[in-house]
């Protein structure tokens, strides 16, 4: 019999500061009603001197462990997803695994930006089925605001801070769990939205440092006609593999970038808007945490019920593009 991942507890962190549109209109060329008009974002939450990605990502499994009632010395895998890493090595999952106490435990970072958690939540449940760890932690964290121009509208509006876990472990025989994940990248769109300087092709100067190539460039309508697309492209595709369709969903789970995006997907699949989570106003894009984070919003607000079945879908940088299928089981 295969082993199944069943989802035992969620937790998030998110950093205290909140930077309204308004405010951020004091210092950038754009407004409240230009944002949202475009963006559907509201608000975002930005770390502050000491907050990185992975004390926000500790924070959040912490949390996630307490509402498994699982102890740190049980886990046997962390995976953390991340395109802010603390630093360029060590993985900033060690350092997780180091704040938690645990000594024995495999630990690394998966990066695919906003497709991230999905990706390492497929990595960790392959795992589990496989028999190379039994409880583990995934968690999507991310300090965006430390790469962004905060000159340039086009990018420091869309982003924000935060992070989100959850806790696996085997699923007993019938006891609901993730059923399916597919995932698919497409490299030719990589210049579309990327840090260009900071890695071995380009590594830092006071050259890339003066031209501003460690902070995010887009190239936005590609981004979002590509999002658009694939974000139902990748919903159809996992729901007619396993013989179901829109009708058959208790909830829609989408990357949080741009709730147009998201709308157009729910419109495909013909989901009712109290099918759909979107909570983007309150946090913008936190690209690897968006997920994690509405799945802890929608269990807040009651929107969840064990064995509802899920749809979590994302697109990212690369470009990747992540879908998963499971049952809740909170």
């Amino acid at each position: 019999m295969i082993r199944r991942a069943v989802l035992l507890g969620t937790g998030s962190a998110l950093p205290s500061r909140v930077v309204s549109n308004s405010e951020l209109a004091e210092t950038v060329d754009t407004s409240d009603e230009w944002i949202v008009e475009r963006t559907g974002i509201r608000q975002r939450h930005i770390a502050a001197d000491g907050e990185t990605t992975s004390t926000l990502a500790t924070d959040a499994a912490r949390k996630a462990l307490a509402a498994a009632s699982v102890a740190p010395e049980e886990i046997g895998l962390i995976i953390l997803a991340t395109a802010t890493p603390d630093q360029t090595f060590p993985a900033s999952a060690t350092l997780v695994q180091a704040a938690l106490g645990i000594n024995d435990c495999i630990a690394f970072d998966v990066a695919a930006v906003c497709s991230g958690f999905l990706y390492a939540l497929s990595v960790a449940d392959s795992m589990i089925r496989g028999g190379a760890a039994d409880k583990a932690i995934v968690i999507g964290s991310e300090t965006f605001s430390r790469i962004l121009d905060w000159d340039d509208r086009g990018t420091c509006v869309l982003f924000g801070d935060g992070a989100g876990a959850v806790v696996l472990s085997p699923a007993a025989p019938g006891e609901p769990s993730i059923i399916d994940f597919c995932n698919l990248t497409d490299g030719t769109g990589g210049p579309s939205l990327q840090m260009p300087a900071g890695g071995s092709r380009m590594p830092a100067s006071h050259e890339t440092v003066d031209q501003g190539l460690h902070f995010v460039k887009q190239d936005g309508s590609a981004v979002f006609k590509f999002a658009v697309r694939m974000t139902q492209e990748i919903s159809v595709r996992i729901l007619e593999r396993n013989n179901l369709t829109g009708a058959d969903l208790d909830l829609f789970v989408s990357h949080q970038a741009n709730r147009r995006i998201i709308e157009a997907a729910a419109q495909r699949l013909g989901l009712p808007e109290d099918k759909v989570i979107i909570n983007l106003e309150r946090y913008g894009n936190t690209t690897a945490g968006t997920i994690p984070l509405a799945l802890e919003d929608a269990r807040r607000q009651g929107k969840l019920k064990k064995g509802d079945l899920v749809l979590l879908a994302s697109v990212g940088a690369g470009f990747t593009v992540g879908s998963m299928l499971l049952r809740w089981s909170l």
